[in-house]
């Protein structure tokens, strides 16, 4: 519920795993880090805003734009980046091809280790499940899973250049290079659009950026916090850091989120209808 919660989740969980590349430095990194919360964190930091990536909603926009005023109040600069999409031309394509290759590899290292009753243990048994038992498939496809049972592997050179231009675009030529080039210590934005409404005809609407690609993509620290709503719909302010930044992006969340005090408490209304005056 509060950053502080997920600092102690962070601590609790944070080290290296012989299983999980990614983690390697991930010991020599570890520190207590609700520690430092100290609530003085924003005070001279310098934030980017990527004006590209807050979208058309103007309920959101305001609501962002109070955000930016309460940060200012805590002592931050506000910097704006107009274009954070130059150079990344081609990173969604790559990141799609290091999806499909890691779903099928993924998902069959972990069925191989299920227990005996789970008769399904690689991806093109699902495959072959769903066609048997095909209850869902009148509401949902299964098209991403045949193109992923396509790939080769995680040695195919395809996949390996994929992998490398998605990490390298991501970090180095994306947050990075927009942290470095403004000058600013971690980019904020709007977490993602309004929450949409999904149907069985329609599936996702989504209604604008998300702020969650670049971060995921490259493995970057990416704390959301509440910044309100609308319509008893929450809205998420997204601060995000470099590699290894996890400390700083909590500091500055919990400075903005003890400022603003912008938790709604979640209604649980059976429909947005319902939730409406």
């Amino acid at each position: 519920r509060t950053v502080r919660d997920a600092a102690l989740l962070l601590t609790a969980m944070a080290g290296s795993d012989p299983s999980d590349p990614a983690t390697v430095e991930a010991d020599q990194r570890k520190k207590d880090y609700a520690a430092n919360l100290t609530g003085d964190a924003l005070k001279g930091m310098r934030l980017g805003v990527p004006r590209d990536r807050i979208g058309d909603n103007p309920a959101l926009k305001a609501g962002f734009e109070a955000a930016l005023d309460v940060l200012r109040k805590q002592g931050a600069e506000i910097v704006d980046i107009a274009d954070t999409r130059k150079g990344l031309d081609g990173l969604g394509e790559a990141e799609f091809e290091v999806l499909m290759v890691e779903l099928k590899a993924d998902l069959n290292a972990y069925l191989a280790e299920t227990p005996p009753s789970v008769k399904a243990r690689t991806l093109e048994q699902v495959i072959a499940f769903n066609k048997a038992e095909p209850a869902e498939l009148r509401w949902f496809g299964q098209e991403l899973f045949d193109l992923a049972q396509s790939k080769k592997g995680l040695d195919d050179p395809a996949y390996l250049e994929a992998l490398a231009k998605s990490k390298r675009m991501a970090g180095p030529e994306g947050i990075d290079r927009l942290l470095r080039e403004n000058k600013v210590d971690l980019l904020v934005s709007p977490t993602t659009g309004v929450a949409w409404k999904t149907d069985l005809v329609n599936g996702d609407q989504y209604s604008g950026p998300s702020a969650s690609a670049l971060p995921a993509i490259a493995g970057y620290p990416h704390l959301t916090v509440p910044m309100g709503a609308i319509e008893g719909l929450p809205l998420g302010i997204s601060f995000i850091g470099t590699a290894w930044d996890d400390e700083r992006v909590l500091q500055a969340g919990y400075d903005y989120e003890q400022a603003s005090k912008a938790r709604v408490e979640p209604a649980f209304k059976p429909s947005i209808e319902a939730a409406l005056p």
